[in-house]
């Protein structure tokens, strides 16, 4: 697979927490234009693979290159390539989620920010929440317009973390359909401990157990290869490493 054929690339990543270790030598390469799904159970690594990704958790050693753009030397670079839904919404409180989202058109010099805001909030099903101040807003409105967040610069790298965490079925239904338009500029990298839908919305399926990738694969037709390495931990919320 050639570098131009490469969105996301991991080589020997590496990273603990006192003397845990969350990642153990991840090497992982993930193609422009695919969707891959990350399972695994609590504590596996997930949150802290995407969190390096984000550049938001410096490893202890390895490499990440978004677009062959460097992590290490090149960080800002690489964060205006990357939208990112995490456990955090990322939004100010004491402002409405329209100038939430007219501030990151500012960060990221979007272009006709207020259509772009309007259409992105469409797609989450919130434009009557536009002017509403995010903290009277509930967890699973914010989580909304995180979502929205994310996608408002186009991002080619699309990092979601447990994104269907707090929404409701609309909601989800809203995300599914945003994740089902195939783009093939846009790289989508989704951890989750619903394998179906991992199942449903990936190219590929891979597995994290102990900061270790234990499965990487295509989309498996046999979906109990995989399932007994997170299904104890399927509806669970939440992972710290």
């Amino acid at each position: 697979m050639s570098g131009d054929d490469v969105a996301v690339r991991i080589r020997g990543l590496s990273k603990a927490f006192g003397r845990a270790p969350a990642l153990r030598g991840i090497d992982l390469d993930v193609p422009t234009g695919a969707t891959l799904s990350l399972l695994g159970p609590n504590g596996s690594g997930k949150t802290t693979l995407i969190r390096v990704m984000a550049s938001l958790t410096r490893p202890d050693s390895g490499e990440v290159w978004v677009r062959g753009v460097p992590l290490r030397t090149r960080a800002p670079a690489l964060r205006r390539m990357i939208g990112l839904v995490g456990h955090d919404p990322l939004l100010y409180d004491d402002l409405t989620a329209r100038e939430n989202l007219r501030f990151v058109c500012r960060m990221f010099g979007v272009e006709r920010a207020d259509e772009r805001i309007e259409e992105v909030a469409a797609d989450m099903g919130m434009s009557a929440n536009l002017d509403r101040k995010a903290g009277v807003m509930s967890h699973g409105m914010k989580k909304r317009f995180s979502i929205a967040r994310a996608l408002l610069h186009n991002p080619p790298v699309l990092l979601l973390d447990e994104p269907e965490s707090g929404l409701d079925l609309e909601a989800v239904g809203l995300l599914d359909a945003i994740m089902s338009r195939r783009d093939t500029s846009r790289t989508v990298i989704m951890t989750t401990h619903d394998l179906d839908r991992a199942v449903a919305l990936a190219d590929r399926v891979a597995a994290l157990e102990d900061g270790r990738i234990v499965y990487d694969e295509a989309r498996p037709a046999d979906r109990d290869e995989i399932r007994g390495l997170f299904a104890s931990e399927s509806g669970s919320r939440g992972d710290t490493s």
